[in-house]
């Protein structure tokens, strides 16, 4: 299922603790201390390292994910974010693709359908809440990511690998073709060096024994 169930208690810190995150030198491993060490010492903030997991900025073991380290870039954290929110509440998305311009109360009872009830009415209202807190900080309209472009060495590897797959494909072609079938086309380049002489019988013989055993 695509869709986190991980939630925030509160949700007033929750700009200010972003942008403390960007601020900061990734920490090998975001723990609730690291949390603490950037002004964060309630216990309801610390459900931040959670729900960091769940938007997948974190690993399992607390360590920075390449989408973490993206999102230190102010030019594109709240991309980066809109992006978080979109792969970890998957399921919402493909209910409501706009599932960001819906209101709370919305996205709870959407909640409760996709958790087929299993969750109960106070956890479904801070689900929805920290739904839609993240998505007031996030970009929802930014153009995705692009592609990083091919290294040159690269190009010139896929370049050199281009004629011998051709060849290979040529050989693997001709496999399958039965022999009496196959044509084979072959060329012979002769070169004779005359011999400097006026006479001509010479000649007619070297071009008449050239016609009889080879033309």
């Amino acid at each position: 299922m695509a869709l986190t169930t991980t939630y925030l208690t509160q949700t007033k810190n929750l700009e200010a603790i972003l942008e403390a995150i960007r601020n900061a030198q990734a920490p090998e491993k975001f723990t609730s201390r690291f949390m603490v060490e950037l002004g964060f010492e309630s216990t309801n903030d610390r459900l931040m390292v959670g729900m960091l997991k769940g938007l997948g900025f974190l690993e399992e073991s607390g360590e920075p994910t390449e989408r973490y380290y993206a999102f230190l870039d102010d030019t594109q954290s709240e991309r980066v974010l809109a992006e978080a929110i979109r792969e970890a509440y998957g399921d919402l998305f493909r209910v409501n693709s706009k599932a960001y311009d819906m209101d709370q109360t919305e996205v709870k009872q959407k909640l409760k359908t996709l958790t087929r009830g299993t969750k109960s009415e106070t956890v479904l209202s801070k689900m929805s809440m920290t739904f839609m807190s993240l998505c007031k900080l996030a970009n929802f309209k930014a153009p995705p990511a692009q592609k990083k472009p091919k290294r040159p060495e690269k190009e010139r590897e896929e370049k050199k690998e281009e004629p011998q797959k051709e060849l290979e494909k040529e050989v693997e072609i001709s496999k399958e073709t039965p022999p009496e079938k196959r044509v084979f086309d072959l060329a012979y380049n002769i070169h004779i060096e005359l011999p400097a002489t006026r006479d001509q019988a010479v000649y007619d013989a070297i071009f008449r024994s050239l016609k009889e055993h080879i033309l």
